[in-house]
């Protein structure tokens, strides 16, 4: 098999696996707007914050370190001891949830059937001061999160390709884990949106809130129940993107990523974001190997948005979303 064609299918799998990283925080993106109707702008904060607040707990780390010394004059760093990590990973769950519910409570019920634009401006003053929080609570600085995950190339694939292709291929050992998670992901959530009362409620919430209520759904349960849902998507991509590249504030950013995805495949589609994390991880990829050489390189930084944009003129509502008629 000539050596091109083997590189391409290398490059073909890694993006793959790429793809599904991007997609486990589309997910989050979905979730919020399948019940509010709005796009979260804070979905790449709360990864970032369940990570920050994840590793904390693991190292043992005292919340507000830095202020409290800056106050008091104090050097406190942590309390002397270490959490294991399954430990670690439900006690931030309990805090995404926490944090949920002070987001019903302090934002969201102000705004019930407010103009999505209202809730879409408030997503965006919630990431900004959950940053900040972050920082002040945890620090600034870059961390090393461990959980446990496997990491590296993965040997059993190197041999199993090198056998079948005389050549090995090389996967790294986390996105292997990552696809498996996210496969279970979506599974779940999509058989809870589609046969729990649950997940009927949520869509109906998205439809209208005032209908909503009307009909007797609570609203607050819901909002707390998905963005609850929101926070453990987040957490989940949090651990994948934090124990690849560390914790750091950039990581807020794959929020940009996870945007040209939804695009692609559709707001309210939660296997839409698979897919469309999938075009984009494998699309990325190609063209950077095919086209990257002839026109410079570094296509990966813009090829996903030229790819939405093409989208938005052809097939605006994405592969999966659904195409709403208004009529007037």
């Amino acid at each position: 098999m000539p050596d091109q064609l083997l590189f391409a299918m290398e490059v073909t799998l890694n993006g793959l696996m790429a793809g599904v990283m991007y997609a486990l925080v589309a997910l989050g993106f979905v979730l919020i707007y399948k019940a509010s109707g709005i796009f979260n702008y804070a979905q790449g904060v709360l990864a970032l914050f369940a990570a920050l607040t994840l590793v904390g707990i693991q190292q043992g780390q005292v919340p507000f370190a830095h202020l409290i010394n800056a106050m008091t004059g104090l050097h406190v760093e942590s309390f002397g001891w270490t959490v294991p990590s399954l430990l670690a990973i439900l006690l931030t769950l309990g805090v995404m949830v926490l944090l949920a519910l002070a987001i019903e409570k302090l934002v969201l019920k102000h705004l019930v059937n407010q103009p999505p634009i209202i809730l879409f401006m408030a997503t965006i003053g919630m990431a900004y001061f959950l940053e900040g929080f972050g920082d002040v609570m945890w620090g600034a600085d870059i961390k090393k999160l461990d959980v446990g995950l496997p990491q590296g190339i993965s040997e059993t694939v190197e041999g199993l390709t090198d056998s079948l292709f005389g050549y090995g291929f090389f996967i790294d050992n986390l996105d292997i884990v990552a696809t498996v998670v996210a496969v279970a992901l979506v599974t779940a959530l999509t058989l809870f949106s589609q046969y729990s009362k649950q997940g009927r409620a949520l869509r109906a919430v998205a439809d209208d809130h005032q209908a909503a209520l009307s009909v007797g759904i609570s609203l607050r349960f819901i909002w707390i129940l998905v963005w609850s849902i929101a926070g453990f998507v987040a957490l989940v991509a949090g651990i994948m993107w934090g124990s690849k590249s560390g914790v750091q504030f950039s990581l807020s950013l794959i929020a940009l990523k996870a945007l040209p995805v939804l695009m692609l495949g559709g707001f309210t589609s939660i296997p839409g974001a698979i897919v469309g994390g999938l075009i984009i991880g494998v699309g990325e990829k190609l063209f950077e190997f095919f086209a990257g050489p002839l026109i410079g390189g570094a296509t990966e930084n813009w090829f996903a948005y030229v790819l939405a944009l093409l989208f938005l003129v052809f097939r605006p509502q994405g592969l999966f979303g659904e195409k709403i008629i208004e009529r007037v």
